[in-house]
């Protein structure tokens, strides 16, 4: 009959001093997500309040970064407190972790996608040049909308030849439809009034592509759509699922204290036009 092997057992005041460093690694690795998501949600925090008060803002999405600070806060308390963390249940735990992992690794998926074409550029001698409309305030042309404007008038001014379409309805907060601001603002610095088309049904980036492409053939038109750097991939991927064979971005500048708000709020433009299906991934054949 075999020997049974002896157990071995770890002295009592052993274990227990390994269970405690155990405790304080897992511990300390809790402090500091719970420094890193405080920090982060009082950052969230004072960047709303900052384009709320300061910056100035056309909707009111800016307001997502004080949801995003409150939600940082929360997970930054329940890193901090254990009695808390316990009365979760660890499923839940790992399944908001699991997710918060997959969701970021989308998000930085598409910024990535958005970010490869904020420096595009455009080839000369388009028939066509779409300058998406923007929010037009009673004192002229919101920030962005400037930026396109002023980008279109350096390419209009080497192209002689092509024709301008200022895209962009009347909003509610808006004393003038965007496209009689924009042909307005481009007649005073000197672009010619009958190179100019007036597009003025449009509320949406979609629809700006949509009605402006209903006044060429988009076919065999050569078109360069003027929009700021930040929204360059989606007018692209707009205009081709509509039918725009031969399309360019033409990437407008940004206000740089502007620049995380817009790529945040472009991530879910793209988004939403994808599961829309308004937008396509690929090149047509």
């Amino acid at each position: 009959m075999a020997k049974r092997k002896k157990e071995k057992f770890v002295p009592m005041k052993k274990s227990e001093k390994i269970i405690r460093l155990k405790d304080r690694g897992r511990e300390r690795v809790l402090k500091r997500e719970a420094i890193f998501f405080g920090v982060l949600g009082v950052l969230c925090v004072l960047y709303c309040a900052a384009i709320g008060l300061c910056l100035g803002y056309g909707s009111y999405f800016f307001l997502i970064w004080g949801v995003m600070g409150v939600g940082c806060g929360l997970i930054s308390l329940l890193c901090a407190k254990p009695a808390i963390r316990r009365k979760i249940p660890l499923w839940m735990i790992r399944t908001f972790w699991v997710l918060f992992g997959i969701g970021l690794g989308i998000f930085l998926l598409v910024e990535g996608l958005i970010l490869s074409r904020c420096y595009a550029p455009a080839k000369d001698g388009a028939d066509y040049l779409i300058i998406l409309g923007a929010q037009w305030k009673p004192e002229g042309p919101s920030v962005v909308l400037r930026y396109r404007l002023d980008e279109a008038i350096k390419y209009l001014k080497v192209n002689r030849e092509t024709i301008v379409i200022v895209s962009g309805g009347q909003g509610a907060n808006e004393p003038i439809s965007e496209a009689q601001g924009m042909y307005d603002y481009l007649v005073e610095r000197g672009v010619d009034a009958s190179r100019i088309i007036k597009e003025d049904k449009s509320t949406s980036t979609h629809e700006n592509l949509k009605f402006s492409g209903e006044l060429f053939d988009k076919a065999e038109s050569e078109v360069v759509i003027v929009t700021n750097d930040f929204h360059v991939f989606r007018a692209e991927k707009l205009a081709r699922a509509q039918g725009y064979q031969h399309v360019q971005g033409l990437a407008a500048d940004s206000w740089p204290p502007m620049q995380v708000h817009n790529l945040l709020r472009e991530f879910f433009g793209v988004t939403k036009d994808f599961l829309m299906g308004n937008m396509v991934y690929w090149e047509r054949e």
